[in-house]
């Protein structure tokens, strides 16, 4: 099974924030919500495999909210839940002008 198809099945069963996440998330210059993390895990698109991440297969997955701003999301399905490990606001000095290819 593709990683996108494992993202929204484990995505559908429960998700759950690290720590670390949650931490992101909430830094005052990002205030990301739930519902943004939702919408780009269901409508979004994967920018980047890690297949052989330590931790268990994961993926960057990219995304906009209702249109207003790029969100990226790191995730890792598991058998019975998909683990948010990450979520943050794309650095456009980082990546192209489409959020998806990173610069060197």
């Amino acid at each position: 099974m593709d990683i996108r198809k494992e993202v929204i099945q484990t995505a559908k069963k429960r998700i759950l924030f690290t720590r670390h996440a949650v931490d992101q998330m909430n830094k005052p210059e990002r205030m990301i919500s739930e519902e943004e993390v939702k919408a780009v895990l269901l409508e979004g698109e994967i920018v980047e495999e890690y297949p052989n991440d330590p931790r268990g297969s994961s993926c960057l997955m990219g995304g906009w909210f209702k249109g207003q701003r790029t969100l990226h999301i790191v995730c890792a399905p598991k058998e019975n839940y998909l683990a948010i490990i990450t979520a943050y606001i794309p650095d456009p000095q980082e990546w192209d002008k489409n959020f998806k290819i990173r610069r060197r």
